[in-house]
């Protein structure tokens, strides 16, 4: 063990002192960088054509490390697949330009494969495509999960979905994301799969709720937040053209920008 030397200090009445200092090496490192986000991309089912608007929550598996047994959207992180996929109709500008904005060198088609990554995780993890089948099949799509949309003859169809939010896990969290949360309406469900949801899936139940029920609900706290997004969004008529709240830490401090 490394051992403490004397350091001579002189004192306002002019004499000199020994005080014991300990070698920098010994002194604990309490900083720890923050793990860098990673792209992520969740989807909003809401169903509007009632009275009431109601939005699809799932409950995740208890057995998950991360948020275990609360109710969250369907979602999760781009994979190389999601750059891939044929689609019909394209995202409107203003959403491409949200997407882009406060992103260092953002790679090329960001918002088309975040936008794509949000439809494959709602399709593996609620068995719904969202997508139109007037176009027919896909040609051709990559391996894996996409297949299924070809051979139920859903494209998706990228003009349908809205960018409504963006959340990027503070640091010094064990798992961080860079979210951007898409929205839907439940027209745009196309094809369905079943036996997706169940006791031994990543989400062990579906329910299409009130806001005001969601609220209710066992959620994350971004989850909660967005909701409140959701509502003011569709006061102002749901239009694509609203800006995107962006939430973040900066500083240590939670902050709303809008995109």
């Amino acid at each position: 063990m490394a051992r403490a030397t004397a350091e001579t200090t002189r004192r306002a009445d002019g004499h000199e002192a020994a005080r014991a200092t300990a070698p920098a090496s010994t002194a604990p490192d309490r900083r720890k960088a923050a793990l860098r986000p990673r792209n992520a991309a969740t989807l909003i089912i809401l169903d509007h054509a009632g009275r009431v608007p109601k939005v699809l929550m799932g409950r995740r598996h208890q057995g998950h490390k991360f948020m275990p047994g609360l109710f969250v959207f369907p979602g999760g992180r781009i994979e190389l697949a999601d750059r891939h996929m044929p689609v019909a109709g394209a995202l409107n500008d203003r959403a491409e330009a949200a997407l882009s904005t406060r992103v260092t060198r953002p790679p090329h088609h960001l918002g088309r494969a975040l936008a794509l990554a949000s439809i494959r995780e709602t399709y593996e993890e609620t068995g719904l495509m969202i997508g139109t089948t007037a176009y027919g099949p896909p040609e051709t799509t990559p391996d894996g999960p996409w297949a299924a949309f070809r051979e139920a003859g859903v494209m998706p169809d990228l003009e349908a979905v809205q960018f409504i939010a963006r959340a990027i896990t503070p640091p010094q969290r064990p798992k961080r994301f860079d979210t951007r949360f898409f929205a839907v309406t439940r027209a745009a469900v196309a094809a369905e799969t079943t036996g997706i949801v169940g006791p031994d899936a990543e989400l062990t139940e579906l329910a299409w709720v009130s806001l005001k029920d969601a609220r209710a609900l066992d959620l994350p706290r971004i989850t909660a937040i967005v909701l409140d997004e959701l509502e003011n969004r569709l006061a102002a008529g749901f239009s694509p053209m609203l800006p995107v709240p962006f939430f973040r830490e900066v500083r240590g401090r939670q902050t709303r920008e809008e995109l």
